[in-house]
């Protein structure tokens, strides 16, 4: 079974343990560089950057321990080696450990986002979703930015009448060359008669 593709720091780890290099940086120093980024000023964007590594990080990380935990056999009275036993649950708690470190540094992520956003006023979800209703134009008070929208949605459809009028204006013009022609192609034939 092949672990699904990740980006960022939990990619580079896996990349490294594919090419023989050891893996990620160990918990204490991967603890070192996130209190370095706490105490030094980060803003909003990086600090979801570092968050969104950490997270991947996580979920790479959990599929390492799933990993380990489906290749290990259950004690039902089978013959056991049991130095691959103890590698094994070695490999099981060193993982669950740096696990756990992950979860402390997202919480201090966590923590550092929310202290520099709470000065910012909240904005609701509807807000956030572009729509456009006809209660919502009627109800909307005239500020610049609603006449600006305004105009530019008159001046949209002001140009789609306009392309309709000259294709309209196009298809008359065809159909009165049309009726010209036969009306000339019956008089040349009228005047051949005579």
């Amino acid at each position: 079974m092949s672990t699904p593709p990740l980006s960022g720091a939990g990619m580079a780890g896996a990349a490294a343990a594919a090419a023989g290099f050891p893996g990620p940086p160990p918990p204490a120093a991967a603890a070192a560089a996130a209190a370095a980024a706490a105490t030094r000023e980060v803003n909003t964007a990086s600090l979801c950057r570092i968050g969104q590594e950490t997270v991947q990080d996580i979920v790479f990380r959990t599929m390492e321990i799933f990993q380990l935990l489906r290749n290990m056999q259950l004690p039902n009275g089978v013959t056991y080696h049991m130095g691959t036993y103890q590698d094994r649950l070695g490999k099981l708690q060193e993982h669950l450990r740096q696990l756990s470190i992950l979860f402390r540094k997202l919480r201090l992520v966590y923590d550092k986002c929310n202290e520099n956003c709470a000065g910012l006023e909240p904005v609701s979800v509807e807000q956030l979703i572009p729509y456009i209703e006809d209660d919502y134009w009627k109800n909307e008070d005239r500020g610049p930015t609603s006449q600006l929208r305004y105009a530019s949605e008159e001046r949209r459809e002001i140009l789609e009448v306009n392309k309709k009028l000259k294709q309209k204006n196009q298809q008359l013009k065809q159909i009165m060359d049309q009726l010209r022609n036969l009306i000339w192609d019956i008089n040349a034939m009228l005047a051949m008669r005579n």
